[in-house]
């Protein structure tokens, strides 16, 4: 109500009845206009509003574009929270934004409200983000603002990646693409790097590594040929993930010098674990020197260097290289310690964790346990099944195989 806007407004603005109402107003009367018992002229609500210091539309609106911009100011510094530090944050979103949604019609805070509240809506597994978020995307293209748009697009193919829909999320990625080439003249560069780097991933995913290798090196001499190194990182551990899945030395030791000098050059944590990991994964698979890579993976994980997130793959690749020294009840106890982070979803990343459970299938074989060997060598298979065809998935079929020979065999 307009009267209860006004009373809000000089609140805010810790303004009295009495120093709102000025000389052309009485108390009496602004009391009365507050309490929605009177309605103003319009000549007394333009003297309200220059007084409060906003414009007359900010009165006669149903929401203020101030209250919206407060609103948006706690949306943004609650969304942009870690999870880990604060609880059920997109349950807060919600309950926030949720007495404007059906209000929101124009303008950047409307859109990015819009845009904030579909995505907690998906995260807390509720109905009707779907028509929030096109509202938004309707919004952002009218507005021109190509990376808002750009980014709800990937939101959107990213639902079916989380979901490991892998073909799906492609082809929503690249459909979208080709809406905003289309209605947006200019995309800025980092903009086109974040299209480019997503569209990869996802080549890679379905098993297209022709493609995916072309639009990764494209978004590489790209950010060269700019001197733009927005995801530059990223791109390089793509390279250096799709080399280590195709066996390809060459260009795993390649991309992982230019992460280290990537790592040096921004102080880039992430970088340096997974530098680290390559390298170790090299010991193991080209050097086979297991004793160093145990050597170099307890130095890590006892050093109390908190190595995040990367603390399940060391804890894989030290399981590989104690069964490949023959100490299979050591390799248990490590790979059992193995739980698959929750926002793992990339077919390589599931790929290395999912080979676990054929080395786990291996140890067991080694200890006269066929049983044991059988479950596991199947639960690989089975998670496995769907994923693009790697070294790590033909490993796993070996394994499989070697199993299953041995239960004919004794039967």
């Amino acid at each position: 109500m307009l009267g209860e806007r006004i009373r809000k407004l000089r609140k805010q603005k810790k303004m009295t009845l009495e120093t709102l109402a000025g000389d052309a107003l009485t108390k009496g009367m602004l009391s009365l206009i507050e309490n929605n018992k009177a309605n103003p002229s319009m000549e007394s609500l333009a003297y309200i509003a220059q007084r409060l210091g906003v414009d007359v539309t900010d009165l006669l609106e149903e929401i203020s574009s101030q209250e919206l911009r407060e609103v948006l100011e706690k949306a943004e510094k609650l969304f942009n929270q870690d999870l880990e530090e604060v609880n059920d944050q997109y349950k807060q979103l919600i309950a926030l934004i949720e007495p404007y949604a059906s209000r929101l019609a124009n303008g950047y805070e409307s859109a990015r409200l819009l845009d904030i509240y579909s995505r907690s809506l998906y995260y807390e597994k509720k109905d009707g983000w779907k028509g929030l978020l096109d509202k938004a995307v309707q919004i952002y293209d009218q507005m021109n603002l190509t990376s808002r748009r750009a980014s709800l697009g990937v939101f959107r193919s990213a639902v079916e990646f989380f979901a490991h829909d892998y073909a799906e999320s492609l082809n929503i990625h690249i459909n979208e693409r080709r809406k905003i080439e289309t209605t947006h003249a200019y995309i800025d560069p980092m903009t086109r790097l974040s299209l480019d780097y997503h569209e990869a991933a996802l080549h890679f995913a379905v098993g297209d590594t022709e493609s995916a290798t072309r639009v990764m090196n494209e978004a590489i001499n790209f950010s060269k040929e700019n001197r733009i190194f927005y995801l530059i990182d990223d791109l390089y551990r793509l390279a250096a993930g799709y080399a280590m899945m195709s066996k390809n030395t060459e260009k795993k030791a390649y991309y992982t010098q230019k992460l280290k000098q990537y790592e040096k050059f921004a102080d880039d944590m992430n970088s340096k674990w997974f530098c680290e990991l390559i390298n170790i994964d090299s010991l193991i698979s080209d050097e086979h020197d297991y004793a160093k890579a145990i050597e170099w993976i307890d130095a890590i994980l006892e050093n109390n260097q908190k190595p995040e997130g990367y603390q399940p793959y060391f804890f894989l690749e030290k399981g590989r290289a104690l069964y490949e020294l023959g100490h299979f009840s050591e390799a248990l106890q490590c790979l059992e310690k193995i739980n698959i982070p929750s926002y793992i979803h990339h077919p390589f990343d599931l790929s290395i964790f999912y080979i676990a459970d054929s080395y786990t299938a291996l140890c067991h074989l080694e200890q006269k346990d066929l049983k044991a060997a059988i479950h596991f060598s199947e639960v690989a298979v089975k998670n496995f099944e769907l994923l693009p065809d790697t070294s790590y998935k033909d490993f796993c079929y070996a394994t499989y195989q070697k199993v299953k020979m041995l239960k004919q065999a004794e039967e």
